[in-house]
């Protein structure tokens, strides 16, 4: 990943518990009627008229229509378990995620200790403008840049244009390109912070970062610890 440096301008679960608990029933029913028919067609079996026998195709049917509804029951216990087992193990890579530095797509970061993280992701070649706003929409950082194709990192040190330090919270970046021809670039951006807890029942499971939730499939890269991006401000 590329990196940029910049200089500011100085003086400018209860529903799984009755699922499982109506599935019990619902098999113990199907077994305990399967039984019973099985018990009434043997002794309706034992005494038929012999001149005017059952018909066994009828018998024969029914019994294939219950052996149907038997497995399809088993085969929703089976399906019942493998979820549970794939929830389980989404909980436990969710779990890991907790503390780790992300980066999922949005464009407001938390500035904490003098740094703020980002990523810029450009179509091509271009010169971005940067502008970064506080949670009132005031301007607290603006400069240009040269962006590469891909992502590359963009860190804030918190501090304007005229060198002052801005206080922590959340701030907004949005980023314009041009390209040699003044032609208008696409430039998203996303945002790298650390996750902070994990609600568990929710499914899929949600991670909370920078007090928004997010589930596992909107994150797009973990970064190592101690990695350093791109500079604005210092």
């Amino acid at each position: 990943m590329s990196t940029i440096t910049a200089t500011p301008v100085t003086a400018s679960a209860s529903t799984a518990t009755t699922s499982t608990s109506t599935t019990g029933a619902d098999s113990t029913m199907i077994a305990s009627n399967f039984t019973t028919f099985l018990t009434l067609l043997t002794t309706q079996l034992k005494n038929q008229n012999p001149l005017d026998p059952l018909d066994t195709n009828q018998f024969t049917q029914q019994l294939v229509q219950f052996a149907q509804v038997e497995q399809q029951m088993k085969s929703n216990d089976q399906l019942s378990t493998l979820v549970s087992l794939d929830k389980s193990a989404q909980n436990t890579t969710a779990l890991a995620y907790v503390g780790s530095t992300v980066v999922v797509d949005g464009s407001t970061a938390a500035l904490a200790s003098g740094k703020a993280n980002w990523n810029l992701n450009a179509t091509k070649p271009s010169t971005a403008t940067v502008t970064i706003t506080d949670s009132t929409g005031q301007t607290a950082y603006t400069g240009t840049f040269a962006v590469n194709p891909g992502n590359q990192g963009f860190t804030w040190d918190g501090r304007g244009n005229n060198g002052a330090l801005w206080p922590d919270g959340n701030y907004t970046l949005t980023a314009t390109g041009v390209d040699a021809n003044k032609q208008t670039v696409a430039i998203s951006t996303q945002v790298q912070a650390v996750v902070d807890s994990v609600d568990l029942t929710q499914s899929p499971p949600v991670l909370s970062i920078n007090g928004e939730n997010y589930t596992m499939d909107k994150i797009k890269q973990i970064v190592r610890p101690g990695y350093t991006a791109t500079t604005a401000g210092s």
